[in-house]
């Protein structure tokens, strides 16, 4: 069995689609929040890969080609932005300052946390990325010489709390304006988070697309600055 598997050349990209379509039957049925179609779908090929002793190497190997689409979806994001042009414009300083604080706010934390959990260089810079695109978050792990597979794994984790918590929270702190929900929501979740920002609207999910490529490029210089302060 294990030799049939590992002879198959998609055998991870059929496994993922697998178990995130079993993700999506699963949150249908239950309806809840927790049960996020991607989380269910990494624990499923984890216990996948152990289960038939398959190491990881071999699976994203027989998976990178659906990492081929990683840009062009975020690129896509683009499209609800557009259509809210005109409402970015009359609201563009807003935008801009809390993108901003946001990028600085993830920067600055782990900056902290990593000081007060002794984490070595190479462990700090793998989790600066953690608040952005697999696209940008796994070049800038590498560059800052991180652990791309643990930055990859902190920014699925990021994405998932995001997806899951964002409208808890939002409700929580009793934040009502949809430009707010979408730049909250994109900066500190980028896609994932966003998927659940379309959900709650238009507006939303326009911002949090939006923030998606302006958080991504603004932490790229943010964490090249913040790596030499540690």
């Amino acid at each position: 069995m294990k030799e049939l598997i590992l002879n198959s050349t998609y055998f991870g990209v059929i496994l993922s689609i697998g178990t995130y379509l079993i993700g999506l039957y699963i949150q249908k049925k239950l309806k809840w929040a927790v049960f996020n179609p991607l989380l269910i779908s990494a624990l499923l090929t984890i216990g996948f890969l152990v289960f038939f002793k398959i190491d990881y190497k071999t699976y994203s190997e027989s998976s990178k080609y659906l990492t081929y689409f990683l840009t062009p979806v975020t690129v896509c994001l683009a499209v609800p932005l557009y259509e809210q042009l005109s409402l970015l414009k009359k609201n563009m300083a807003a935008v801009i300052i809390s993108i901003v604080v946001g990028v600085l706010v993830s920067a600055v934390s782990i900056f902290i946390m990593s000081l007060l959990f002794n984490l070595t260089y190479e462990q700090y810079v793998t989790l600066l990325p953690k608040s952005i695109t697999t696209a940008i978050g796994i070049g800038l792990s590498d560059e800052l010489g991180g652990m791309e597979t643990i930055t990859v794994a902190a920014i699925t984790f990021t994405g998932i709390l995001g997806n899951v918590g964002a409208q808890f929270i939002l409700k929580l702190f009793k934040i009502n304006n949809p430009i707010a929900k979408g730049l909250a929501i994109g900066t500190s979740s980028h896609a994932l988070g966003t998927a659940k920002a379309i959900e709650l609207g238009d507006v939303e999910g326009a911002m949090s697309g939006l923030s998606i490529a302006v958080a991504g490029l603004m932490t790229v210089v943010a964490a090249s600055v913040f790596a030499m302060f540690y």
